[in-house]
């Protein structure tokens, strides 16, 4: 049996650091895989057997990053002694991905520190009571450094920005009057050349080893693992500017005649730029998580708990399963349950999308995160925590948004060796300036290294995918359309052909009663007879007839010897006339002939319905139809599909005629009838080895083997059965509209992505020859290491604004 962890990571900053962090994980005992999101800062790792969520963290901390760490102070009722500390602190430790507890006895606390996003509080109370004890709220709630830590990190590089521009202003004034005629004169009558100088390394220094400390932190722990990655680049560059500068301003003599020249401006414009660039990418990177934000929203805090006939305020962490719940009107609902008592109407519209409030009575289920209108409720909890419907929902957003497509792990595998490669080019660039170059050769050389290090930081290639990835499944999302795999929404772009299946994904999937063709005796007693003997069968079909009859206010009369014969149909007894229900090889077998109303079945049964028929005392009766109506939406869903350049086929049990009948009301000219469930995964293999590219849409658990067989497995999922496991993507709503949204929403994530990675890569491939000064023979064109910088963060900019479009995307068609 595997198991799998997502863990968030702290530290990361470009595509080699993700190699790296990959790399390491992959080492691990037991580990079977693990992928690694730099937009998201965590990782899936995947393991044989049972994860071991605390040897992946210390794995992270030696590969020189942080694993992202929640603490709590637990206030617990009943402990007396220390033999109850004991069995706490063992309870809680035992509890996969807790680092660390400590009990205090005196104040009747316990101090957990735990992974973020491995593990809950919900799972630390749970493990408490489970040891005898009776956890309370926390004075102050625990604040997830996942969150914190994403405040605490832009604010530091807020203050880190703006301290190093306040010295670099003054630095590159310095450094640009010393040269702009006029001022020259000016600066020259104040102080020396050489006195300018060291002003200028004063102001510098706290830029680069105050304001950029946390360059030379990483990029010390990147080399010392012989892995550089973007820090190593800018440490490198920005350090070669700054003791070039301090060589030639303490010792002028050592260098060739004319190359003793101040780059210090080029070493504080470098960090300067590089942590603006920073910045700027947290601010668009906490865009990108904002759906998850907004889903998080709709979880209550607290809950009105019905205890011995009070009702009492608590937290959400407190309520468990079989408590019960008031919602009074215009309380949120905090947790899933089914309704005990009361009458009100829910708006369900963040589940479903239906802005119309539902109404609920008792048995009726409610969903946490819903909000109640005007009446009042009291239901009984049936699940917390993790297992709500809303939790579900926020976990497959997660997922999705941590999924890695092939084309990102392609990036990554690239960016681990692109660094090496550039360093490599800058040393060659160096080397070929130093020998060739003109005078004064080692300023030229310096130049052109220092910009080829600095041009082809790996930023914008590590922010490529996951960006767009998150900002599209927030999306998504919101439309009712959950991706549960990152990677579906890149392989559903591809798709060229889209397998339906036919009963409660293009129809209803609830059969109504259509034609009541009585070839003898009275309408309404013929119908109340045979409604009476469906009644006893919990056949769909069955049920059809028996609304129809209540429907008219038809009495059903009690039964007897009722009988049911599997594959043919029912028998009974009702009011002492025997009756025989089924088809028409049922009517044979019994020597009921059917001959007079075989043309009228077949009539039927051309027009998509399906004709049975039932006998009163061995003599026919009456022709039966039913059918299950076409959803609403399915019709203009398959044209706009097809306009898609998607070729769209139906999958069904049914009998020929019939699917062909309903495939032709609905457009579709590819039929697949009379396969069995069993068989509708080797149906999708056939197609796929024809070479086509399939999805296939089902409502879940019935067609789960045809959904893990298709490229792409699109589950309907209504309501709180939204959490359909077999799918890679989840219409909430029901509706097959959303295919059109999802497969619009894919192919305009997939243009995104491409058109970053063409950005990024070809950005670099086209800037590195540049910067080593590929263009100075010919126009006498040099890039300033200034600039590199600053195109080197444009890059990163670029690809993350260009992501945050997707936030613009509108569906493709409504589904009202």
């Amino acid at each position: 049996m595997s198991d799998s962890i997502d863990i968030g990571i702290r530290g990361m900053s470009c595509g080699s650091c993700v190699g790296r962090v990959e790399r390491a994980l992959n080492a691990q005992p037991g580990v079977s895989g693990a992928q690694v999101n730099l937009a998201t800062a965590r990782a899936r790792v995947e393991f044989t057997d049972k994860a071991d969520p605390v040897a992946t963290a210390h794995t992270i901390k030696a590969a020189g990053y942080e694993p992202l760490t929640e603490s709590a102070d637990i206030p617990v009722l009943g402990m007396s002694c220390g033999s109850c500390v004991s069995r706490v602190e063992k309870a809680i430790s035992q509890v996969p991905g807790v680092l660390g507890s400590s009990v205090n006895l005196t104040t009747q606390k316990v101090s957990v520190t735990f992974l973020s996003g491995v593990v809950s509080l919900a799972d630390i109370h749970q493990a408490i009571r489970g040891a005898g004890y009776e956890p309370r709220k926390q004075e102050s709630g625990p604040v997830p450094e996942s969150e914190s830590e994403q405040d605490q990190e832009g604010a530091e590089l807020r203050k880190s920005m703006l301290f190093a521009a306040a010295l670099t202003i003054p630095i590159v004034f310095i450094a640009m009057g010393k040269m702009l005629p006029g001022l020259d004169a000016y600066f020259a009558g104040v102080m020396s050349h050489r006195g300018w100088m060291g002003v200028e390394w004063l102001l510098t220094t706290p830029v680069l080893f105050y304001a950029g400390a946390r360059f030379f932190r990483t990029g010390f722990a990147e080399l010392r693992h012989l892995n550089p990655g973007m820090n190593s680049l800018v440490m490198i560059g920005s350090s070669a500017a700054y003791f070039y500068s301090v060589l030639a301003l303490l010792l002028p003599g050592i260098f060739p005649a004319g190359t003793a020249e101040s780059y210090f401006e080029a070493a504080a414009v470098i960090v300067t730029l590089i942590l603006l660039g920073r910045y700027l990418e947290h601010i668009a990177k906490g865009r990108t998580s904002q759906a998850i934000r907004k889903l998080l929203k709709l979880q209550a805090k607290t809950a009105r708990l019905v205890r011995d006939g009070a009702v009492v305020e608590a937290p959400i962490e407190d309520v468990v399963t079989g408590d019960r719940i008031q919602v009074r009107p215009g309380d949120r609902v905090p947790v899933d349950g089914v309704v005990e008592e009361g009458h009100s109407w829910v708006d369900e519209s963040m589940i479903s999308g239906e802005p119309v409030p539902v109404e609920k009575l008792t048995g009726a289920e409610v969903v946490g995160g819903t909000i109640n209108k005007n009446g009042s409720l009291v239901f009984r909890v049936s699940r917390v925590g993790g297992d709500t419907v809303l939790s579900q929902i926020v976990r497959m957003v997660e997922q999705a948004q941590a999924d890695k497509p092939p084309i990102q792990q392609l990036a990554d595998r690239i960016a681990g060796i692109f660094v090496p490669i550039v360093i490599l080019i800058a040393i060659v660039t160096f080397g070929i300036w130093f020998v060739w170059g003109p005078d004064p050769s080692l300023s030229f050389a310096f130049v052109t290294s220092v910009s080829v290090l600095l041009i082809a930081c790996p930023c914008a290639m590590g922010l490529a995918t996951p960006t767009a990835i998150m900002v599209s499944t927030g999306k998504g999302a919101e439309m009712g359309v959950l991706f549960r795999r990152g990677a579906a929404l890149e392989t559903l772009a591809r798709m060229d052909t889209v397998v339906l299946d036919k009963t409660g994904t293009l129809t209803q999937g609830r059969p109504v009663l259509t034609d009541f063709v009585v070839m003898e005796g009275d309408h309404d007693q013929v119908l109340g007879w045979i409604a009476a003997v469906e009644a006893q069968s919990e056949h769909p079909i069955g049920q059809a007839i028996v609304t129809a009859a209540q429907e008219q206010g038809l009495k059903l009369h009690d039964v007897s010897a009722f009988n049911n014969v599997p594959g043919f149909g029912i028998a009974a007894e009702v009011g002492g006339r025997q009756i025989h229900i089924g088809a028409d090889r049922y009517m044979e077998s019994l020597g009921i002939g059917v001959a007079a109303a075989e043309e009228q079945a077949k009539a039927l049964a051309r027009t998509g319905k399906s004709p049975f028929y039932a006998a009163v005392d061995h003599s026919l009766a009456v022709v039966i139809a039913v059918t299950d109506p076409i959803k609403e939406g399915s019709l203009q869903a398959i044209g706009e599909l097809k306009s898609l350049g998607l070729e769209v086929a139906m999958l069904t049990g049914d009998n020929r005629v019939t699917a062909e009948a309903i495939a032709h009301q609905l457009g579709i000219e590819r039929v697949l009838a009379e396969v069995l469930p069993q068989q509708k995964a080797e149906e999708i293999k056939r197609l796929q080895e024809q070479g086509r590219r399939v999805a296939f849409v089902g409502d879940g658990i019935n067609d789960a083997p045809a959904l893990a067989q298709a490229h792409v497995g699109i589950a309907i999922g209504t309501g709180t059965d939204v959490a359909i496991e077999a799918g890679d993507v989840v219409l909430m709503r029901g509706d097959l509209r959303g295919i059109v949204n999802a497969a619009a929403l894919s192919r305009r994530t997939r243009s995104t992505i491409l058109g970053n990675f063409f950005w990024a890569y070809g950005y670099n491939l086209a800037l590195i020859p540049v910067a080593a000064g590929i263009l100075y023979p010919l126009s006498g064109f040099l890039l300033n290491p200034m600039l590199a910088a600053g195109a080197m963060s444009l890059s990163s900019i670029f690809v993350l604004t260009n992501s945050l479009r997707l936030r613009r995307f509108r569906a493709q068609v409504s589904e009202s």
